[in-house]
C-alpha cells in the first residue's frame, strides 16, 4: 500500500503511458450565450434614460465646474454598455441577440423559470425610469427653491 511509485517503475512492475488523445483536446462542455436573452432595444432605452438623467442635472444645474464629471459620468455610461456590446459581437459567437418580436413571443428564461416579455421588460426598465423620475423631481424642486 505505501510502496513508492519509482519502485515500482525501477522493478518494472508499473510502466508510463501517454494518455489518451482526446484527453488533449480542449473540451467546450457549456454553450455560452453572450447576448443576454433580451432585445437590443431595451438596452438602448436604459441607456437613454441615464444619458437624459445626466442631461437633466446638468441643464437643472448648469455650472460650468459639472462640465468635466457628467462627461466623465457620461464616458462610464458609454464604456459600461458598450464593452458588453462589443463582447457579443466578438468571432466565435454563434448566437445572435432576440429581435423585438422573438421577445414579445417567448418571453426570457430566468434562473426560476420563463418570464413574459412585459415582466422583463418592467424588471429591466424599472430602476433607469424612477432616476429619470428622481432627475425630474431633483430639477423641480431646485427650480423652486432657487
Amino acid at each position: 500500500m505505501t510502496d513508492q511509485i519509482q519502485t515500482r517503475l525501477d522493478s518494472g512492475q508499473a510502466r508510463v503511458v501517454e494518455g489518451p488523445a482526446s484527453a488533449r483536446a480542449p473540451r467546450h462542455q457549456v454553450e455560452v450565450d453572450q447576448n443576454f436573452g433580451l432585445p437590443t432595444r431595451l438596452f438602448g432605452v436604459t441607456v437613454a434614460c441615464y444619458l437624459g438623467f445626466l442631461g437633466l442635472m446638468l441643464a437643472s444645474f448648469a455650472a460650468p465646474m459639472l462640465a468635466i464629471p457628467m462627461v466623465i459620468f457620461a464616458g462610464f455610461i458609454v464604456a459600461g454598455f458598450g464593452v458588453p456590446t462589443i463582447w457579443t459581437r466578438l468571432a466565435g459567437n454563434k448566437t445572435k441577440p432576440l429581435s423585438y418580436g422573438q421577445f414579445q413571443n417567448e418571453g426570457v428564461m430566468t434562473h426560476t423559470g420563463r418570464c413574459a416579455p412585459r415582466d422583463a421588460a418592467i424588471q429591466m426598465l424599472i430602476l433607469p425610469v424612477l432616476i429619470v423620475f428622481w432627475g425630474i423631481a431633483i430639477a423641480i424642486i431646485a427650480a423652486l427653491v432657487g
